[in-house]
């Protein structure tokens, strides 16, 4: 018998160890929401850096965070690929049947003409999420083999902004919420489909936690120095150097007025440009845009011949009226109170962000931090119509078609999601000090240079 000689397999460079462990500099981090410049310390796998300011995490360290983004990114995509190729949901009432597929939701919109709405859906839970599991297989893959793809900065640079679009978990509460509204007028079966998509929408929120940015930042484009007599202990702004917003690393900006990053090639700004005017021109927007989303019907409900509409609030009290008040209190919270909310939260922030330093930064932080991460769950109510409108088709029997208020509401979620992605949390921290107050730099053993 003859025995093949066999080549030692070497562990990826990637997880084997942290950038920690591979440096001998201490690392530096400007945060994107205060701008304090600390130094990361040495983590173990579960552990995250968090800014000492304001509490924002800097870094976290997953453990083996290329093999564990790539399985459960491959898991995900077959989970789609499930989810788009058998039959999502179907209904049947007085002998009158129809079934559809998940692509369906987007595709019965444009019969309607709501094209807009379509695309906006099908991006939001099928194509964005695609791209984005392509995208983190094709970065993996290459650090696991100790040598990047091609294109593997501008991939990973094209995640970060991806992340806040892939909207796969809030369509699985709006087919609960239409199951709800539709079990009580006929009979309803679940697909494999719907079971393959909600595996899927679990998996798409795990892999986004598993990737381990600062790592696999590391991992590609190294770490180049930080800008000679970058001090921590105080803001990246009094030092003439910014962090980037997309790999973390800080640099210095350009007197020219023009900075990308060194390592990922992101643009840079000391703050964002125009912050408060763009800010509030999508307010503005986004509250013009809320009054036809009330007051215009959301959808029209035919039944044995007879058209009635509803309008937001009118969907609420009908489920009310149904019984369903844990839905009914979903719906209100995602539908009246997130927008109405969001668009007071950021509101009261560009009002107060140039006030004196006597009001609450950290309070306001934490404010802000909230408008930016329920925004997202108002389209709750778009996915709910685009459902319905596929599934509910029957003719004078029993139909749904959409109304006006679908794109008007939609166009709500997005300028307000645009409004918190522009307004720049680190004026918040900008505020200056009350009046009479002297101005002095602590000496303090923090501040002393590092890589300078």
């Amino acid at each position: 018998m003859i025995k093949r000689r066999t080549l030692p397999v070497n562990p990826p460079l990637v997880d084997q160890f942290p950038p920690e462990a591979r440096t001998q500099r201490r690392r530096l981090r400007a945060c994107h929401e205060c701008d304090w410049v600390s130094g990361l310390p040495p983590l173990n796998s579960g552990e995250n850096a968090s800014c000492p300011r304001c509490s924002h995490v800097l870094a976290k360290r997953n453990r083996h965070p290329a093999q564990r983004s790539m399985a459960l990114a491959i898991a995900s995509l077959i989970a789609l690929i499930v989810a788009v190729s058998f039959p999502f949901i179907s209904f049947s009432v007085s002998g009158v049947s129809n079934r559809i597929e998940l692509v369906q939701t987007a595709t019965t919109l444009i019969g309607f003409h709501q094209p807009i709405v379509a695309i906006a859906v099908i991006m939001t839970i099928a194509v964005l999420p695609a791209v984005y599991l392509i995208g983190v297989l094709w970065l993996q893959f290459g650090l696991l083999r100790n040598h990047p793809l091609p294109f593997s900065r501008d991939i990973a640079r094209t995640l970060a902004h991806l992340t806040p679009w892939m909207m796969a978990d809030v369509f699985i509460i709006g087919a609960l919420v239409s199951l709800i509204k539709v079990a009580g007028l006929a009979d309803v079966e679940l697909g494999i489909s719907f079971w393959a998509f909600c595996v899927f929408a679990i998996l798409l929120l795990m892999t986004t936690q598993s990737i381990d940015a600062d790592w696999m930042w590391f991992s590609l484009e190294g770490e180049p120095l930080a800008p000679e007599g970058t001090q921590t202990g105080m803001t990246a702004a009094a030092q003439g150097v910014t962090g980037c917003p997309t790999c973390g690393l800080i640099n210095r900006l350009s007197p020219q007025g023009r900075s990308y990053c060194v390592r990922c090639h992101e643009k840079l700004h000391q703050r964002i440009p125009y912050s408060l005017q763009r800010t509030w021109a999508l307010l503005a927007a986004s509250a013009i845009m809320y009054i036809p989303a009330n007051v215009y019907p959301i959808m029209t409900t035919t039944s044995l011949g007879n058209s009635t509409t509803s309008t937001i609030i009118g969907g609420v009290v009908q489920l009310i009226e149904m019984g369903s008040w844990p839905i009914a209190a979903v719906i209100f919270i995602a539908s009246v109170i997130v927008p109405m909310g969001k668009l007071a939260a950021l509101t009261w922030l560009c009002i107060v962000v140039r006030r004196s330093s006597d009001l609450n930064t950290q309070s306001r932080t934490r404010l802000y931090r909230l408008t930016e991460f329920i925004g997202r769950w108002s389209m709750v109510d778009v996915f709910v119509v685009a459902i319905l409108v596929a599934l509910i088709r029957a003719g004078s029997l029993m139909s749904i078609t959409p109304g006006p208020a679908a794109l008007a509401f939609g166009a709500v979620v997005v300028l307000t999601m645009l409004a918190a992605m522009t307004f720049d949390p680190r004026l918040i921290w900008d505020t200056p000090l009350p009046p009479r107050q002297p101005i002095f730099r602590r000496r303090t053993a923090t501040k002393e240079p590092v890589d300078g």
